[in-house]
């Protein structure tokens, strides 16, 4: 059938237009990886920051504070609960406070990176002891990155009601609330979890790290 000359020449400039403006955005593309730094949510509303991602007995899993592992027992690569991302598999906490998540999603991937922001990261290629004197930074959902030196050993968090960790790391980069969780290193290599801090970044203070040695040699995992 012939168009209408009217109608033949509005569908040519829609034609037309159509070619030279943009593709409309699509929707929000599900989260497909998973790497230290980023969230892991549970139902509730809860969240956890990966610290670093960890492999043993040929299942991978996400290294996370021990006080967030125990607060759900299925996790999610996005806070609408639709990317199913593994389920916790243990943590330690008072005393220490250390936890796994056991990745169980096959479609997920999990790199050996820790995610600094800005979609920068940096490849972790194992875990070292801390010693006084070293340097060390820190990615925290709050602060961002702040880098310092290790400036204690054997430090002490009392939440409160028995709920005192031992053990930790001290450094004089800062931390603040929300930076819970965050993965801590020396260049390429893992130091510990963001567990809390003292003071603020904007007059100075300290962070305390859950040592991340400690909570691999736990499970058996190794950092890759």
């Amino acid at each position: 059938m012939r168009r209408p000359p009217l109608l033949a020449a509005a569908s040519a400039a829609l034609a037309a237009l159509a070619a030279v403006l943009p593709a409309a955005p699509a929707a929000s593309a599900a989260a497909t990886a998973v790497r230290g730094g980023d969230r892991l949510y549970g139902a509730g509303g809860v969240s956890c920051t990966v610290g670093f991602n960890a492999r043993g007995g040929g299942s991978y899993y996400a290294l996370v504070a021990g006080h967030c592992a125990f607060a759900a027992t299925a996790w999610y690569a996005d806070p609408a609960l639709t990317v199913p991302a593994g389920t916790t598999e243990a943590y330690s906490f008072p005393g220490d406070d250390y936890g796994i998540i056991r990745y169980t999603n096959p479609s997920l991937s999990h790199p050996g990176e820790v995610h600094l922001g800005g979609g920068v990261v940096r490849d972790v290629t194992g875990a070292a002891a801390p010693r006084i004197g070293q340097s060390v930074c820190h990615a925290g959902r709050t602060t961002g990155i702040r880098c310092g030196t290790v400036t204690g050993l054997n430090a002490t968090i009392d939440h409160g009601g028995g709920q005192a960790v031992h053990g930790l790391v001290r450094s004089n980069a800062c931390a603040e609330p929300g930076d819970r969780g965050g993965p801590a290193f020396s260049g390429t290599l893992a130091v510990g979890l963001v567990l809390g801090g003292s003071g603020s970044c904007s007059s100075g203070g300290a962070a305390y790290y859950q040592p991340v040695t400690e909570a691999l040699a736990a499970y058996g995992l190794s950092l890759y």
